[in-house]
């Protein structure tokens, strides 16, 4: 075994990979960049070494050689799945934790990965892969192939440049468009075409291999429900499979893997008809650890960085397929730093507070204070659960993210919970397309809560009362013989003002929100009662931002801002365009005085590699434009102001 291992990679996996480390004993070695200098995978590791990027092979390799690591775990993303990066560790003498550089480079492209496990008798999708396609070909192929039709590019995944295509007369420019960003993307504009199969479920096998030629899968996972192409929750076993259809791609998948030559861990993706749950087709192998490999250790009771490391180090698979057991169901959910009520746009801030559910394994690089930025993937942590049966884990899983409270960067948990409600995930009726088409259902739930709003304003009058009982000092309008009303402005992140009227103390005050009837309320420390229900809130303040937690939802409270002349429609917040997301400005279309149309567009934001673009809400006259092209911009930045001309 090896004394000591870098792993070349960040946040949650980073942290995951040190935890198997310390256990065996095996001295670890992070790398960051100056960005990540304070991040909780550096503070875990034995030691850190200092890199300009997790893509700068050189680096990377040089960051081993000067820790004395022996071996090199690459993580998932970044240089994962690098054939250049496999093979520069074999050079410099390093052991690479994964498959040979050859088995990368057949499964990394997706045409010569389909040809070769199809040789191998894997069962692979219609379609057309021949390289160097024209558009004409292409679009010849793709009607051959029938209609509807999935173009994909060769050389990527995550879902970019692909296209579904359902109507022969949008193939044209669905082409074009799918070169665009796979060209961008991958630097290679090369598409496939496939049939598109209908209410199609991805499910995917885990493999294993040793370097003396044996190999076992260790069941399924069910990835199906994805938003954008990309998993947010992923289960093990699949409802939908029974034991012969289990064997079946198992068997597939093992014959994919050593049609390579494969060594360590892999998984085989597969696309199922829920129509036609007898009929699999191959999609792609992933040549590495998966974000999802947690459900599978929970029900094998295996650790999979561990047989990496022992497979990696010429260790024989301590196991055949006969002693593969699977015992009871595991659900894992991702958490992200995104908003799907905007489309999952990423967000981002500082962790002010974070409360992680006890019971129940929660996968993450997180600690209060961390920065959320948008250099990197949005995912900051995965709560992963084990139950009896698929009934149990969904309640375990739906208890563990109402537990779990993180506050100062908004994330998606409540909308997970959402999601685990919804009755065809309960009933393991499942696609890929059912988040997209139930999104509108899963977000609809974005009031605030009245009593998150008398959370806010008695917290505001509680900071501000004195120590004493001096009556004059009371910042409540007091006079003898009654309080007076205390007006306030608090605006929800992304929501409109909203006055709050306080009359009393905060431990013993009536509250009156916006026109509604007052309500006796009172709030100690973070425990309001409101009525006749009494609620407890996770809290931090940022400046002027009050934030508030309860059952994996969080509110972000700007300022509290006395409300002049009692009426919040003064502090309206109609014509001003704020940032949907933390990034950069990548373009300002107008200038200040410019005269706009409603819907005009005027600034584009980008993040992680996504562009949005932000129009004017009304017409009007641009009176501010705070905007400049390349500034960043935090989340809810206030971008531009319209006035009525």
């Amino acid at each position: 075994m090896f004394d000591s291992v870098l792993v070349a990679n960040r946040g949650e996996i980073a942290v995951r990979v040190f935890r198997t480390l310390r256990r065996l004993g095996i001295r670890s070695v992070a790398v960051h960049t100056d960005a990540d200098a304070g991040a909780r995978h550096v503070r875990d590791a034995d030691e850190a070494l200092r890199i300009p990027s997790y893509l700068d092979i050189d680096a990377v390799i040089a960051a081993a050689r000067a820790s004395g690591a022996a071996a090199v775990h690459p993580g998932y993303g970044f240089l994962a799945e690098n054939t250049a990066f496999a093979q520069a560790c074999a050079d410099a003498g390093l052991v690479f934790i994964g498959p040979p550089a050859s088995a990368i480079e057949a499964m990394g492209d997706k045409i010569r990965a389909k040809q070769t496990v199809a040789a191998a008798g894997v069962p692979v999708v219609p379609g057309r892969d021949e390289p160097g396609l024209s558009d004409a070909e292409l679009e010849a192929a793709a009607l051959e192939v029938g209609l509807p039709v999935l173009l994909k590019p060769s050389a990527g995944g995550g879902g970019k440049g692909m296209r579904l295509v359902r109507d022969a007369a949008d193939l044209p420019d669905a082409i074009a468009s799918a070169r665009r960003e796979a060209r961008g993307s991958f630097g290679d504009d090369t598409l496939l075409a496939e049939r598109f199969v209908e209410n199609p479920r991805h499910i995917e096998i885990q493999v294993f291999a040793d370097a003396r030629g044996n190999a076992v899968h260790l069941g399924e996972r069910e990835c199906s429900l994805q938003r954008r192409h990309q998993k947010i929750v992923e289960e093990a076993p699949s409802p939908l499979l029974d034991e012969a259809s289990r064997a079946r791609m198992g068997a597939a998948a093992v014959a994919a893997a050593q049609a390579v030559g494969y060594v360590g861990a892999g998984t085989v993706e597969y696309i199922v008809s829920a129509d036609r749950p007898d009929e699999f087709f191959f999609m792609e192998m992933n040549t590495r650890l998966q974000v999802e490999h947690p459900v599978t250790e929970l029900v094998t009771g295996l650790d999979l960085v561990e047989l990496q490391l022992r497979v990696a180090a010429g260790e024989p698979l301590p196991f055949a397929q006969d002693d593969v057991r699977l015992d009871g169901h595991a659900i894992e959910a991702r958490v992200y730093a995104e908003d799907p009520a905007r489309g999952f746009l990423p967000t981002g801030g500082t962790v002010l507070a974070l409360d992680e559910p006890e019971g129940v394994r929660v996968d993450s690089g997180l600690d209060v204070g961390t920065e959320v930025g948008g250099s990197y993937d949005p995912m900051l942590a995965k709560v992963i659960v084990h139950g009896a049966d698929r009934t149990e884990a969904l309640h375990r899983l739906d208890r563990a993210l109402a537990g779990y409270q993180l506050l100062g960067v908004p994330t998606n948990v409540a909308f997970l919970r959402a999601l685990l409600k919804h009755p065809s995930v309960a009933s393991g009726d499942l696609d890929t397309g059912l988040v997209e088409r139930a999104l509108d259902e899963l977000t609809s739930d974005g009031a605030v809560p009245p009593e998150v709003l008398a959370a806010a304003a008695l917290d505001r009058m509680l900071a501000l009362e004195p120590a004493d009982d001096d009556p004059w000092a009371v910042p409540d309008g007091w006079r003898p013989g009654a309080h007076a009303w205390t007006p306030w402005i608090i605006t929800p992140s992304g929501g409109e003002p909203v006055e709050v009227r306080v009359q009393g103390r905060a431990a013993s005050a009536r509250v009156a929100i916006g026109d509604g009837e007052p309500v006796a309320a009172s709030l100690s420390g973070s425990t309001l009662t409101y009525g006749a229900r009494t609620v407890s809130f996770t809290a931090a303040r940022d400046g002027r931002t009050l934030w508030l937690g309860r059952g994996g939802r969080a509110w972000a409270l700007a300022e509290h801002v006395r409300a002049e002349g009692g009426a919040a429609s003064a502090a309206s917040g109609d014509g001003v365009l704020r940032s949907p997301m933390p990034g950069t400005v990548l373009a300002v279309k107008v200038g200040e005085g410019d005269r706009v149309d409603e819907g005009q567009p005027l600034v584009v934001v980008e993040a992680m590699k996504m562009e949005h673009t932000v129009t004017a809400p009304r017409a009007g006259v641009v009176a501010q434009l705070p905007a400049r092209a390349g500034a960043q911009v935090a989340l809810d930045a206030v971008l531009a102001v319209i006035e009525e001309a």
